[in-house]
């Protein structure tokens, strides 16, 4: 399918054939933020950042949001969800301390955070900012 297809060229980074078949796809699901979305990415990581946001506004346009990706985690039988940089959980002080203090360590021991799947157009540290805040790590 094409969305299979733009799927693929977000992994691959290929710009032409995504927005190839992302055309094709936003003719065909006009209700689906996700072409608008990998798109977007497609875009992103190739450091075309005002074509990215082009396509943003585009999915704007159209009424369609992107829905935020989180994750679970279940403790003592209790189900856990977190997004992004989420504040809303009751222990957050304690996850946070946690998290800085395994940030730290792990940066003492030599380990450099993968920036490169971070399609934000901002600076290094703030990539890792986000990398370090990510619902999985979270969770």
């Amino acid at each position: 399918t094409w969305m299979t297809l733009l799927a693929a060229c977000r992994m691959h980074f290929d710009v032409k054939r995504g927005k190839r078949a992302a055309e094709h796809v936003f003719r065909l699901d006009q209700d689906n933020a996700a072409p608008y979305v990998l798109l977007s990415n497609i875009y992103a990581a190739a450091g075309r950042w005002e074509d990215a946001a082009k396509v943003r506004k585009m999915m704007e346009e159209n009424g369609l949001k992107k829905q935020p990706g989180y994750s679970l985690i279940e403790v003592n039988n209790r189900v856990h969800r977190f997004v992004v940089g989420d504040e809303s959980h009751p222990q957050k002080e304690e996850i946070y301390a946690e998290l800085q203090r395994l940030s730290r360590h792990m940066e003492e021991v030599g380990y450099v955070p993968d920036t490169k799947g971070v399609l934000h157009d901002v600076e290094e540290t703030g990539k890792e900012h986000i990398l370090c805040y990510h619902s999985e790590k979270l969770a």
